[in-house]
């Protein structure tokens, strides 16, 4: 494809618009150069085999003047695709050894620009966290959503890293699961204070309604006016999410967090994470409510503002938590210490137990006044255990969050946690602790057994799932 071609028909008009750049010849170029040098990549993202080289210059040729031709359209990006180019040719110079694209990625600053509908370009040799594994060259096209409501929200609920995100267009490696964009997956010399992380709310509700919806209609749930709404409506879900994961988000960083941070890499028992996922989760739920009584008291002053979006919104959230978290979570992924999984049969687990959702007749039900209270319980018991473990050893604070989960779930029958740790792996180093904790430690229960068999084509259809596919 000729890039001479392609420039002259990416920089006609105005530089701002952007809105069908995903059909221009420059970036169709650069979409199938990056998708064709990912074949001779390996896993670290070098290409090792000498004969192959050529062929990548000249890959590497159409992506540098494609990424320039693009350019002009994206100004509040311009040091980023200056020095992207620059990072490519010295790759190939290089004689296409790992990747290092440690400089453009600074430059990209994507968290300076949250403004409803401005879009970038993205190319970077990475991986893409529940998609591929492989630090290959992927492509994007993404457009920031960051509605007015959400612009107030974040006043409050300060999260300058946040950046949310709807797909535009992709190379392969995000035409998997992945709904996340974070600059720790580039490949890069050494780690930089990163200053950004974003989240792709288009395919989160594309995939929550398409999911919800069967799941509603196998349960025979009868959902509620509002929450059905959303099922509808891909933009409605959209800024639901983004509430959701912007409280979410930052909630990682605040509350009574034990010495050790979870989420930097370590190895621990993986239901930690499933506490730390779901209290993040609750955390955001817990808010939605408090954001709801507070702002259903003064609706006459509210009305026609941001703040009565959000009122509508803080209720979805509510919905949004409990219905992914129990319909995809529980069932997505295999059963290897599958911590979202966990998290999702746990919520399920105490609401049924608390007597606020029936499974019963083979019908799902849930007591819909009781239920936020019932929810922030959970939260309570998980912010509880965080606080009582700044004063514990870090295996004894394993084994008070074994007891919480197992206090609702049923552990696996050969479990050595549940039979209780022999004295020799109490007395030891962390990692028998570890070691001792089964892949399926708490498995599904016969609700979502019965569930998974049916759930499972769709679950599975929602891979590279976009907004406009729903």
């Amino acid at each position: 494809m000729s890039l001479t071609h392609a420039n002259e028909q990416v920089i006609i008009g105005e530089p701002e618009v952007v809105e069908d750049v995903e059909n221009s010849a420059a970036w169709l170029a650069l979409k199938d150069a990056a998708t064709r040098i990912q074949g001779l990549q390996v896993k670290d993202g070098s290409i090792p085999i000498e004969a192959d080289h050529a062929e990548a210059r000249e890959l590497v040729d159409t992506i540098v003047a494609a990424i320039r031709a693009l350019a002009p359209l994206f100004p509040h990006d311009a040091d980023y695709l200056a020095a992207l180019p620059v990072d490519f040719e010295r790759w190939a110079d290089g004689g296409f050894a790992e990747p290092d694209f440690l400089d453009s990625l600074v430059a990209f600053q994507p968290q300076l620009h949250r403004v409803d509908g401005i879009r970038h370009l993205v190319v970077f040799p990475m991986y893409t966290q529940n998609g591929s594994s492989n630090r290959h060259v992927e492509a994007l096209i993404v457009e920031v959503i960051w509605p007015e409501f959400i612009a107030q929200l974040e006043t409050e609920y300060t999260n300058k890293l946040f950046v949310s995100l709807r797909l535009v267009d992709f190379t392969p490696g995000y035409d998997t699961n992945s709904a996340v964009l974070f600059p720790e997956t580039v490949a890069m010399r050494e780690i930089p204070s990163f200053t950004w992380g974003a989240i792709f709310q288009d395919r989160e509700a594309a995939r929550y309604r398409r999911v919800t919806r069967a799941a509603a209609e196998i349960t025979k749930l009868d959902l509620p006016a509002d929450a059905a709404a959303m099922l509808d409506d891909q933009q409605l879900t959209e800024k639901t999410f983004v509430m959701w994961d912007i409280i979410h988000d930052r909630t990682h960083m605040r509350g009574d967090l034990p010495f050790d941070p979870f989420m930097i890499k370590q190895r621990m028992p993986y239901f930690l994470y499933s506490l730390e996922e779901l209290r993040c989760d609750l955390t955001a739920f817990r808010e939605c409510v408090s954001i709801e009584k507070r702002l259903s008291e003064v609706p006459e002053l509210i009305e026609g503002s941001a703040e009565q979006e959000m009122l509508q919104h803080a209720k979805l959230v509510q919905y949004a938590v409990i219905f992914d978290r129990i319909f995809r979570f529980s069932i997505t992924g295999s059963r290897v210490r599958n911590y979202d999984g966990v998290g999702g049969q746990l919520l399920f687990a105490w609401l049924h137990q608390r007597g606020v959702l029936h499974w019963t007749d083979t019908s799902l039900a849930f007591e819909w006044d009781l239920v936020p209270a019932a929810v922030v319980e959970l939260a309570d018991a998980i912010d509880h255990l965080y606080w009582q473990s700044i004063d514990r050893p870090k295996t004894a604070h394993w084994l008070a969050a074994y007891d919480l989960v197992r206090g609702t779930l049923t552990p696996n029958p050969a479990s050595a946690w549940a039979r209780g740790l022999p004295l020799e792996t109490l007395a030891g180093a962390p990692k028998g602790y570890t070691d001792a904790v089964m892949d399926d430690e708490f498995p599904l229960s016969m609700f979502f057994e019965a569930l998974d068999k049916k759930m499972k084509p769709v679950i599975e259809s929602t891979a590279g799932i976009r907004g406009t596919d729903a």
